[in-house]
């Protein structure tokens, strides 16, 4: 036990980046091997709080037509200006891994399987909220639909490529903080036509008096119906209109709290690929950590793109256009690589496997050879530190009760290229409960998909760069 921690913030800018000029020689040399994690200040973050009063989370940034973004704020759903229905952070915690569970499997077998869909996408910006204590473990905007525009949360999903509310006349809805949307009440609000092109860019869609009728099904048993139509969307001063939007009357799920669901995928039919050139295929955004008072952001628009970051190739996967693949050729422990094959995280021919970065996912997932290499040398690692039982998809986890911080091995994802992400502690280490129950943040698959999870993303500033199939790393944090 030690008396006194290292600020967190110093040991981020230490640790976030290493790229190396050669990958095979210089890891053990520049990786630093250990970090301090401060145990007390995380549980106190994590105790269930008051709720905030409401707030806009709608940021505008001026500029010419071609250099202009639009800043969102990004929050987890635990920040929300809703009734809190968890007891405590052990609750909420155990919530949050049975919806994980569920957006995993349905992951596997979408990706594992059977054909996609056909979908793309460009550039803006807001602020991020977190999902976790509302019904599910994904980052909310708040955007203006409708002319005059009505505020609504909206989940963001990276794995996702269509924008959709729940809507009047809904025959069947889920709870939401807003009142529902209603298109009769909106000046801008166009049904599409069922011979519309827009109409045969849905994956499951059919006719219904008329207008194009759309389905989606989510991996947890949720789903979304209703009309298609055009829409205006308004950020802050920004308008934008004639957006295609699914106005659900019958939707279910995990999605308690928000209106929709801004689907954030590679696909035409997103957010991204719908305003095309007019962001020029980028955006960013940075995740906020559970329990941090402040906002992350969402920002679109080539202006998002930061100096600096250090930039890792997408990996296309014409079977999944949805799906953002990185190139991940390892995993690293306290400055050393593990020895784990990089064929376990190669993408095949046939559009199977590969890694996937994902913000509806909450924890990493990764093959179960490799997993089990990874967790054995970060056991090896954590010899000192005190171990309890497993809970719930965590098999390794400590009792940290008594500690105010804790020494621990630097834990790393190791791109092609050279690129070497080395995480800080509280996107490895999470607590379970508010006792000091931590867990190694990691989960074996028996499918050949890894897909690198928003925990593991806290923190770190991540860009996607679309028109020249690039993701960034830092170099900021949030």
């Amino acid at each position: 036990m030690t008396s006194q921690a290292l600020p967190l913030t110093v040991v981020l800018l230490h640790l976030l980046f290493t790229t190396t000029a050669t990958s095979t020689t210089t890891k053990s040399i520049f990786l630093p091997d250990f970090q301090l994690f401060n145990v007390r200040e995380t549980l106190e973050g994590i105790k269930i709080k008051p709720k905030p009063g409401h707030q806009e989370l709608l940021k505008n940034h001026n500029g010419s037509e071609t250099e202009k973004k639009w800043e969102m704020k990004l929050d987890h759903r635990d920040k929300l200006p809703s009734n809190n229905r968890f007891h405590n952070h052990s609750h909420r915690f155990h919530s949050r891994m049975e919806r994980d569970v569920r957006r995993v499997a349905f992951l596997v077998r979408r990706l594992s399987c059977c054909g996609d869909t056909n979908y793309k996408e460009e550039d803006f910006g807001s602020e991020v909220v977190s999902g976790m204590d509302q019904g599910s473990g994904e980052y909310f905007v708040r955007i203006g639909v409708g002319s005059p525009p009505r505020s609504q949360y909206m989940v963001i999903d990276s794995g996702s490529d269509i924008v959709w509310l729940q809507c009047k006349p809904c025959s069947q809805c889920y709870k939401q903080f807003d009142p529902l949307f209603d298109p009769t009440a909106s000046a801008s609000y166009t049904g599409v036509s069922c011979s519309s092109t827009v109409c045969n860019r849905i994956e499951n869609y059919g006719c219904h008096a008329g207008r194009c009728w759309y389905e989606v099904m989510y991996g947890d048993g949720s789903y979304t119906k209703g009309t298609l139509a055009l829409e205006t969307l308004t950020f802050g001063q920004t308008v934008v209109q004639d957006l295609a939007i699914g106005c659900g009357h019958m939707n279910q799920g995990m999605f308690t709290g928000a209106a929709g669901l801004l689907g954030l995928g590679g696909g035409s039919m997103s957010f991204v690929g719908q305003l095309g050139g007019q962001i020029g295929g980028a955006f960013s955004y940075c995740l906020v950590t559970l329990g941090s008072r402040a906002s992350g952001s969402l920002v679109f628009g080539r202006r998002a793109l930061p100096v600096g970051a250090a930039w890792v190739p997408l990996v296309r996967n014409p079977q999944y256009p949805t799906f953002y693949y990185v190139g991940l050729s390892g995993l690293g422990v306290g400055g050393i690589q593990v020895p784990i094959s990089e064929d376990l995280f190669q993408l095949t021919e046939l559009g199977t496997g590969g890694v996937v970065m994902d913000t509806g996912t909450a924890v990493t997932r990764l093959p179960t050879v490799a997993y089990q290499a990874f967790r054995d040398t970060f056991i090896a690692q954590t010899a000192n530190l005190p171990r309890t039982s497993g809970v719930s998809i965590f098999d390794t986890c400590y009792e940290l009760s008594g500690f105010i911080d804790v020494r621990v091995p630097t834990v790393s994802f190791y791109f092609k290229g050279g690129p070497i992400l080395t995480l800080p502690a509280s996107n490895f280490l999470i607590p379970v409960d508010e006792i000091g129950t931590f867990c190694f943040a990691f989960a074996p698959t028996a499918s050949g998909l890894s897909i690198i999870g928003n925990i593991q993303q806290e923190g770190i500033q991540i860009s996607f760069d679309g028109a020249n199939g690039f993701v960034g790393f830092g170099p900021n944090t949030c």
